[in-house]
This record gives structure tokens, C-alpha cells and sequence, in this order.
């Protein structure tokens, strides 16, 4: 696992995770109770900052927030933690994230439950030769490729952790669940953000992509 880089005062990391979930909501990418968000307070004992479950993520003050350990139990705050904490605590240990977003946009949940595997599988949603691409940690050019892991949705979320960590290194920032939605990460909390916000702008491309291409093939079919 890459090293943990230093952290914020908790204060300061409850603002920002605060303010960064606020403006996921207005994008409408984490509506009603949708969405969890992390990131490392600390990193040995490995804790983290998150929203509680079950909770509109657009209006979570930065005292609302809770914490949780290395086994996905709150240790501070009130509220309880999702079930998806065990992907966010898997992405943070595989990978070295310092901080974790998980959203429902149409786009994310609309490609992922396409393309997606059958019960238990692994698929991926191809992205290539776009800018936006060089948004991404490690992207240079636009002439590249980059795929995206799709996992089988579980509702056992140990079984779908366990299924992710073989997949995570050499992911491009981000995962799919199908039919559900985004999980992008960063180094920190602005790089996760803007990779969040890179992988949302490519599956909306994406999808326009695909209805341009129908519409294309209906007018030269009437033709």
C-alpha cells in the first residue's frame, strides 16, 4: 500500500468533506440518501471521516460527520456507518487513497447496469481518445485507454470488498458497481473530487455517445 500522506486537522478535513459532498449533491449525483463519501483522518489506526447512512448528503454539517475504524465500526459521532464502508475501507487499503466518492448519477448507474457482468462477474466500460481523459492521475495524452472495472452488484457488501481488491490497482481512479453507481478515489480529497468529476463528465459523454449513434443509424436506415 502507497504511504498515507499526513492529514488535515479533523476540523478542517470535516469542512472541506463537507462542502465537497454539498456540491456533489447540486450536480445531482447523490440524491435523497444516496451516495457515501470518506476520507482518512488518520491513517495508523487507520480512521475514517464520513457521512452516517440513511442521510440527505446535500445538507450533512461538518459536526454531523462520524468516524470509523479499520473494521467499518463508528467510533465517534452519532449516526450509523453504511455497509458500503467496506468498499471504502478496501479501496483505501489496496490503493492508498486518503479519500473515497461514491455516486448515483443517471449516467453512472445507466452504463454500469449495461454493461455489466452477470451475477458474481467482472466487466468493463472501455473510455479512449477523449481530452478529459488527462483529468486522470497518471494521463498525459488523450491518445490512451482506460478501463473501467464494472462489478456484479452485492448486497453482501464483505463479498462484493473482497471482489473489488484484485481489481483495484489498475484502476483507472475509479470502479463501477452495476446498476448502482461510481466509486472514484484520490490521494486526497481535491484529487478525488476531480476525478470523480472527470469519470462523471466521461460517462455522460458516453451514453450521449451512444444515443447519438442510434439516432445516426435510424436517419441512415430511413434513408
Amino acid at each position: 500500500m502507497e504511504q498515507q500522506l499526513a492529514s488535515p486537522s479533523r476540523s478542517g478535513q470535516a469542512t472541506a468533506l463537507s462542502a465537497a459532498m454539498a456540491a456533489i449533491h447540486r450536480r445531482g449525483w447523490c440524491e435523497g440518501t444516496g451516495g457515501n463519501f470518506s476520507c482518512v483522518l488518520e491513517a495508523a489506526p487507520l480512521t475514517l471521516l464520513m457521512a452516517p447512512s440513511g442521510v440527505d448528503k446535500g445538507g450533512v454539517a461538518p459536526h454531523e460527520l462520524i468516524e470509523v475504524d479499520a473494521d467499518g465500526s463508528v467510533v465517534a459521532g452519532d449516526g450509523r456507518a453504511s455497509a458500503e464502508t467496506l468498499l471504502h475501507l478496501a479501496i483505501v487499503e489496496v490503493t492508498g487513497a486518503g479519500a473515497v466518492l461514491h455516486t448515483h448519477s443517471q449516467a453512472g448507474t445507466l452504463l454500469s447496469q449495461h454493461y455489466g457482468p452477470s451475477e458474481g462477474g467482472l466487466s468493463h466500460l472501455v473510455l479512449e481518445d477523449l481530452e478529459m481523459l488527462k483529468g486522470l492521475a497518471g494521463i498525459s495524452t488523450h491518445a490512451t485507454t482506460v478501463a473501467v472495472p464494472i462489478l456484479a452488484n452485492d448486497q453482501n457488501l464483505a463479498d462484493l470488498s473482497a471482489r473489488a481488491r484484485p481489481h483495484l490497482r489498475a484502476a483507472p481512479h475509479g470502479l463501477l458497481i452495476a446498476g448502482h453507481g461510481l466509486y472514484a478515489w484520490g490521494k486526497d480529497l481535491g484529487e478525488a473530487r476531480r476525478h470523480l468529476e472527470i469519470h462523471e463528465f466521461l460517462l455522460e459523454q458516453h451514453w450521449r455517445r451512444l444515443l447519438l449513434d442510434a439516432l445516426v443509424g435510424r436517419r441512415a436506415m430511413s434513408l
